[in-house]
């Protein structure tokens, strides 16, 4: 997903007045702050006070800082910060004067005021309907733009998949608590159930015309009283559908009232579950039996999607709605129910006996138009059309109206949209709202990102204290000491009189050791900042950078990047096969570190050891926070290949013994998709090459196979992007290197691809950002003549094309690779030609298209295998508590 476009900043007579003294206070006429204007009175002041006082709010915990360093960074990124309340543009649906005019405001009877000397109310009515159809009319396409915004202001759709089934488990507990129910379903047996009208009339076409002859406006209860043949064990069921798009009690012997029931109703989806229940009687095999109610059962959170999408097409036509909302111009039908369901602002409204819960309409003074049809939008779909413009304006009145799918959509936003321009903003603004993850988030981003952000303008406008925390984090993400030089004469450049004064512990920061003559020259040549006003600085600066007083700084800056580099098994090559070990060590690293120059490494420290046997040429995977390690060999002879998998509880540190898989394998594939793990191709023990694929179910703990490989293949590299599984290379059955890429689908198979540009076995493919990237391995020239292949491509599977890359210096045959904040990591492997090894640690940077060593490997070298774990420290020793998830 493209960024979005950064957020708007204030002008720069604003950021001159954000380096007032704190005793001044804002201006409330600033260039690019909020209008104080008295049409705007009427606007929750409560949070227009904490938009305007943002800036100070971010960095109280630096007020104890000297008078004098009032320009010292100021007391937040900028005063009042981007996500000040900004002016948009009207909305597509805006209705005339004389409609907004009609309504003034609620009666005490719940009624809507009818302007002076108007006193037909049918009139009044018609008019207010073909107001809202106007208001209401582009909700029939989902994906339509609903804000005319400028041009340069990306707008994103974002949704959340788990939306129905959240909001339908919030209304079957409404249900449950007779929380505004309004509609009532009986028997001939005198038996009664209570419901939601809206809810039923989604899935039953005679609740949805009781709603059609009602007419468009429902305040009232409905009472249907079904026939003899209904009984209280159908009703029930279909509610339940209705409500959880599963029916627990379908089987063979409710089967026969349940779609009695569903029947009577019209609810067309339930009858077709009692058709597919029905035909399990004709059906012989178990598995067959197995296999239906597993798509049954799975089908539930897709019935609940479908089953909202019907009643937000209710609430396009306003069937059903029962309260009309009134924000600063226009007015919205609604559902009670649903706004409940998403809202505690509006559940404590409508439930709590409060004025409102008895009058048709409520008018929201303090919420936008904007903001309430943005909002009714995700009530009904679960989705959001977001843009830099106007997503801190909309978390403000999802956090003022407690609507929590709309909150969290924006801060998925604001996760996935995070740039090195927006992230101070963004930090900024999670400090004055105490949004605490996100402000951790906002950090972190800064933290990984610094070299980019300390480039923004942003960044010269934080505040010292807030600088000094990230220039002392173990987190901090530099490729070389220098960004830290630059980024700290930067800061102080941009307002040196009053910076200067207190650059020392900024300054102590920097680790003048690992910083060359040259790079020392570069930075100062390089500040944009008067010579002379910041001669003290450089001289204080050289003194430190020529002092010798260093035995007591460490000679490297220690990284600790979000996830752990782990090791598994694996195996040295050494001439004498008698004295060969394959290894049972578990290694992880938890830091990377940068030493003078570009030396960098990677530091390691023991996990633990495998269980039972040694392992080489086997696989790992990660699901649902446990590692996975499955096949490969414990020795050299005939016999030694595996089938066992042991899984790793990092919680309680525990292996645990599973399912064997049906066939032995090893140099196989192994990947993570959609829950399950399939293990791919691969040699048996007598040294003949596979087509066959299983897959892993770990409800069941048990293999199956699944469709096989167009051919037999081992050797080959396989990586999941975007949901689907890509296989590349290999060897075939008679040891020839293979040119194919293919898409693999259980159920479907192979569907190939552009071939590679080159054939290659032994190689590594790992997925970054939507593409594909093959490194190392070894090729053929037809006559089984093979050599080290040192050319790595990129695959882009949307344009079906591949394209060079910088290639390895050093031959990687057999080595383990892992993608760790977004760079490839090739760790080990060896030599084609003559079978040394490759003790060197390699990575690789798609955005500078460069390799870099990273230092040495800790133990064994080749057929070794490795994945991303999360580090907590804990009594004073590093545990692997969380595993980064597969895809």
């Amino acid at each position: 997903m493209a960024l979005a476009a950064p957020c708007k900043r204030v002008s720069e007579e604003s950021v001159e007045g954000w380096e007032q003294s704190d005793n001044e206070g804002p201006s409330e006429e600033r260039e690019g702050g909020v209008d104080q204007g008295d049409d705007t009175k009427h606007k929750d002041t409560g949070k227009a006070e904490v938009v305007a006082g943002a800036a100070s709010s971010y960095n109280d915990d630096d007020d104890d800082d000297d008078d004098n360093d009032d320009d010292d960074g100021g007391d937040d990124y900028s005063e009042g910060g981007v996500y000040e309340k900004t002016s948009h543009s009207k909305t597509l649906h805006a209705v005339d004067e004389a409609g907004v005019d009609e309504i003034t405001g609620c009666e005490e009877d719940g009624g809507l005021a009818v302007p002076e000397g108007d006193t037909e109310e049918n009139e009044h009515e018609d008019e207010s309907q073909e107001e809202d159809e106007e208001v209401l009319g582009h909700y029939e396409d989902e994906d339509e733009k609903y804000h005319e915004e400028d041009d340069d202001d990306t707008k994103t759709l974002v949704h959340r998949s788990t939306y129905p089934t959240e909001v339908f488990q919030t209304l079957d507990y409404f249900r449950h608590s007779s929380l505004l129910t309004d509609l009532t379903l009986s028997t001939q047996n005198g038996q009664s159930l209570r419901a939601h009208s809206i809810v039923i009339a989604a899935v039953s076409s005679l609740i949805q015309q009781k709603l059609w002859t009602q007419g468009k406006w429902s305040p009232a209860d409905i009472h249907v009283c079904l026939g003899p043949e209904v009984t209280t064990l159908g009703l029930a069921a279909v509610l339940e559908f209705a409500y959880t798009g599963n029916i627990p009690t379908l089987n063979r012997d409710s089967v026969a009232p349940i779609r009695t029931a569903a029947l009577a109703l019209g609810v067309q989806r339930v009858l077709g579950l009692c058709k597919l229940k029905e035909k399990e009687k004709k059906k012989v095999k178990e598995t067959e039996k197995k296999g239906e109610e597993k798509t049954h059962c799975s089908s539930a959170s897709e019935e609940l999607q479908i089953t909202l999408q019907a009643i937000r097409q209710l609430w396009v036509e306003k069937v059903g709605c029962d309260i009309v909302l009134q924000a600063e111009r226009l007015v919205f039908h609604a559902h009670r129910v649903v706004l409940a369901a998403s809202s505690d602002y509006f559940r404590a409204m409508f439930t709590s006996g409060m004025r409102e819960s008895r009058q048709r309409a409520v008018t929201l003074h303090s919420l936008g138009d904007e903001e309430l049809e943005a909002f009714l939008l995700c009530s009904y779909s679960g989705s959001l059309v977001l843009s830099w413009g106007w997503v801190f304006d909309l978390v403000c009145a999802a956090l003022q109206f407690q609507i929590q799918p709309a909150l969290s959509l924006c801060v998925d936003f604001l996760h996935q949209e995070i740039d090195a321009v927006s992230c101070l903003d963004v930090a900024s603004f999670a400090k004055a709202y105490k949004m605490g993850e996100l402000l951790h988030f906002a950090d972190d981003f800064v933290l990984r990102h610094f070299q980019d952000v300390s480039t923004t303008p942003k960044f010269q406008d934080l505040p010292r204290d807030k600088l000094l925390k990230f220039l002392q984090s173990n987190i901090l993400c530099v490729p070389s000491e220098v960004v830290v030089l630059r980024a700290v004469l930067s800061w102080i450049g941009a307002n040196p009189r009053p910076r200067v004064r207190r650059a020392k512990e900024l300054i102590d920061t920097i680790k003048f050791p690992l910083l060359t003559i040259k790079e020392f020259c570069e930075a100062k040549t390089n500040t944009k900042q008067p010579q002379e006003s910041m001669k003290k600085l450089y001289k204080t600066i050289l003194e430190e950078f020529c002092s010798d007083n260093v035995d007591d700084e460490p000679q490297f800056r220690d990284y600790l990047p979000k996830d752990n580099l782990v090791l598994v098994g694996g195996d040295i090559i050494i001439p004498d096969i008698g004295h060969r070990r394959p290894s049972q060590e578990l290694w992880f690293s938890n830091s990377l570190r940068n030493y003078a120059h570009i030396i960098k490494t990677v530091e390691w420290r023991v996990l633990g050891e495998l269980p039972e046997q040694p392992r080489f040429r086997h696989e790992v995977a990660v699901l649902e926070d446990k590692l996975y390690v499955s096949g490969g060999r414990h020795y050299y002879g005939t016999d030694d290949v595996m089938k066992s998998m042991f899984r790793y509880d990092p919680v309680d540190n525990s292996w645990q013994r599973l399912a064997d898989m049906q066939t032995e394998r090893n140099q196989f594939t192994m990947v993570v998709r959609e829950g399950r793990i399939y293990a791919i191709g691969g040699e048996r023990k007598d040294q003949i090459s596979v087509d066959s694929v299983e897959q892993y179910c770990p409800n069941t703990d048990s293999w199956s196979f699944v469709c096989p490989l167009d051919q037999s293949m081992n050797s080959h590299a396989a990586s999941v992007c975007g949901g689907e599984i890509y296989v590349s290379g290999g060897l075939n059955c008679v040891y020839q290197c293979l040119v194919s890429m293919f898409l693999y689908h259980p159920e479907r198979g192979t569907t190939y691809l552009a071939d590679m540009p080159y054939n290659r076995a032994g190689h590594r493919m790992e997925c970054v950002v939507d593409h594909l990237y093959v490194v190392g391995g070894l090729s053929d020239s037809g006559s089984s003549n093979f050599f080290n292949q040192l050319s790595c491509h990129m695959y882009s599977p949307k344009s079906d094309f591949w394209c060079s890359i910088c290639p390895v210096s050093t031959p990687r045959v057999g080595a383990a690779s892992a993608v760790l904040e977004d760079k490839i990591y090739i760790l080990g492997g060896y030599c084609a030609v003559d079978y040394s090894e490759c003790k060197m640690v390699i990575r690789y940077n798609p955005a500078t298209d460069c390799w870099e060593n990273m230092g040495y490997m800790p133990g064994s070298i080749t057929d070794i295998r490795a994945c991303l774990l999360y580090p907590i420290e804990r009594r004073g020793i590093f545990f692997l508590v969380r595993l980064k998830h597969a895809p």
